[in-house]
């Protein structure tokens, strides 16, 4: 059975406050020139600010959520492919960022 109403409501770490932090502000830098993604790039900053106030506990709206899931999805998939593909110190570095992008999906996003 499907939930009618879902919580928005989070409570990052210092290191995953961080983590989502630098992944918006990547994000939003490469796609600041381009007007397709001004809903996205709404949703990013709006995330920085609410992470900015407070990262204890950030409540946010089901399009922050939608979007930052996704995007994390996807960047995930493709630091796994890079990981494979790369020699030793690469490798190390990029199963690192993995296993973060995978915990902080797994703690908190797992049911989006």
């Amino acid at each position: 059975m499907k939930k009618l109403f879902k919580n928005y409501n989070f409570s990052f770490d210092k290191n995953e406050a961080k983590l989502i932090t630098n992944f918006c502000k990547q994000a939003s830098g490469q796609m600041q020139s381009d007007s397709r993604f001004a809903t996205v790039l709404r949703a990013y900053n709006s995330i920085m600010d609410k992470l900015a106030e407070n990262h204890f506990e950030v409540k946010l709206t089901k399009e922050e959520v939608r979007h930052l899931t996704l995007q994390m999805k996807e960047n995930s998939k493709e630091i796994k492919k890079r990981a494979e593909g790369s020699w030793f110190l690469m490798k190390w570095i990029y199963n690192s960022m993995y296993k973060q992008y995978n915990s902080l999906l797994n703690n908190h996003f797992s049911d989006f």
